[in-house]
């Protein structure tokens, strides 16, 4: 008996470090007991999942028995689903089918979460927004400081991004006004800007892609959203490999693993081939060790080393820009990518190569010394950005001793930045290895 019972014993502690090793179980925590409930009464069957946190990945979900290439991991039916269905069917619908112009799906789904929010006890959707983070790290939620060191590409995309939540909180103003007879408080202190940046950034980073008709009460942008509650703590790997879709028969969303996944450990989705900087823009997060994640190289750093005195560098630029040449410049784990390569050789033909200037986007070879040169160049703007980078890095580390609120932003960037320079560094090395080919 005794033997059995250090057995016993043995395994526990094995399980329970287990747990340690891989993630936190969390699922006795009451709002997920509550969303559990919640999710029951709505037709959900309990999975093998349990809510976790992740000393990696932060809040994530952990499965309880191994899962092997095909399995089913998640079938959440549609009456889990928030879908501009279920705000129409609200007290916001009548508002919205006669508002004119019509609003978009979007703002329809802002406006819901927002109201909901606002609605406290009384919301039907109370379990589920409790779970929902407070704040996001999407680029519009990022302090000035922060964005300041992001890398210019992505600085550009961010500011697009401000902008854009800014003209959608402009534009829907008379719209929030028009929904005052719902509330006893003053619709501009509820449908306030942060409120739908909250709302906007709850939506961008975490509805599935699901096709409704359209309606005629909505504006013509697609209306492909769907929240939905406990799925929506999957987080992504860029190493696994899911199938997600509606299912028509059994009307539930439902996600199946194409990988393996052992006992205990997170249960991981693939949002797409993303790399880390549209992670950033659009989810708010980075992925270590991502294998789609490039440096991008700006039309003005590709410039930079090309002599204006050069005649044809007018006709050039215009080639590259008319060829869409001068977008999507990259450093990846392989090296500099070959559009790069492409853009840097027509760019140093010769006064007496330029006439074959097609032949170079097509991947010709013109002469040994435009291939000399091309590499010299892409050499001198790989180590620019690396110094670059470095130089952020500093930035940041100084910024996270004076300034600690913004801690959890600049890791973030910080993160983001420490990839860029390994991409940077394995490019380099790989130059380095074709000059000594080459000379």
């Amino acid at each position: 008996m005794k033997k059995s019972r250090g057995r016993t014993d043995r395994k526990r502690k094995r399980k329970h470090l287990q747990s340690f090793v891989d993630g936190v179980n969390c699922s006795h925590k009451l709002e997920y007991i509550k969303l559990k409930k919640w999710l029951k009464d709505r037709g959900f069957e309990d999975s093998n999942l349990r809510p976790a946190q992740f000393w990696d990945t932060g809040r994530g979900l952990m499965t309880t028995k191994a899962l092997q290439a095909g399995d089913l991991v998640i079938s959440l039916p549609e009456k889990c689903l928030l879908t501009t269905g279920t705000v129409l069917s609200s007290c916001l619908g009548e508002y919205i089918m006669k508002w004119k112009p019509p609003v978009s799906p979007l703002i329809a789904l802002c406006t819901f979460l927002v109201a909901e929010k606002h609605a406290g006890e009384k919301s039907l959707w109370k379990p589920y927004l409790d779970v929902l983070p407070r704040t996001y790290t999407c680029p519009v939620c990022l302090e000035h400081d922060v964005v300041s060191l992001l890398p210019e590409p992505l600085r550009k995309k961010a500011q697009e991004q401000r902008t854009t939540v800014h003209e959608l909180y402009m534009s829907s103003k008379a719209f929030f006004s028009s929904l005052q007879p719902l509330f006893a408080e003053n619709t501009g202190t509820i449908f306030n800007y942060s409120a739908l940046e909250w709302a906007w950034c709850t939506i961008n980073t975490r509805t599935i892609y699901m096709k409704h008709s359209q309606r005629e009460c909505f504006s013509l942008e697609p209306d492909v959203y769907a929240l939905a509650p406990y799925l929506d703590l999957l987080n992504h790997s860029p190493n696994v490999q899911v199938k997600a879709a509606f299912n028509e028969q059994t009307r539930s969303y439902e996600i199946r693993t194409n990988s393996q996944c052992r006992k205990y450990e997170e249960v991981f989705i693939c949002y797409g081939p993303h790399d880390n900087q549209r992670l950033l823009l659009e989810y708010g997060f980075v992925a270590m060790n991502n294998p789609h994640s490039s440096v991008y190289v700006s039309s003005d750093t590709l410039l930079k080393y090309f002599p204006p005195l050069d005649k044809q560098r007018n006709a050039k630029i215009s080639i590259l820009k008319d060829h869409d040449f001068l977008e999507n410049l990259t450093f990846g784990w392989d090296g500099p990518s070959w559009r790069l390569l492409t853009a840097l050789k027509l760019l140093s033909l010769g006064a007496d190569e330029f006439t074959s200037w097609r032949r170079t986007l097509l991947g010709d070879v013109i002469s040994s010394r435009n291939e000399q040169q091309t590499l010299t160049i892409t050499a001198k703007i790989c180590h620019f950005l690396i110094e670059e980078t470095q130089h952020a890095l500093l930035q940041i580390s100084q910024l996270k001793r004076n300034k600690e609120d913004l801690k959890n932003q600049l890791a973030l960037v910080e993160a983001l930045r420490l990839e860029d320079l390994k991409i940077l560094q394995k490019s380099a090395e790989i130059l380095r290895n074709l000059n000594m080919a080459t000379t």
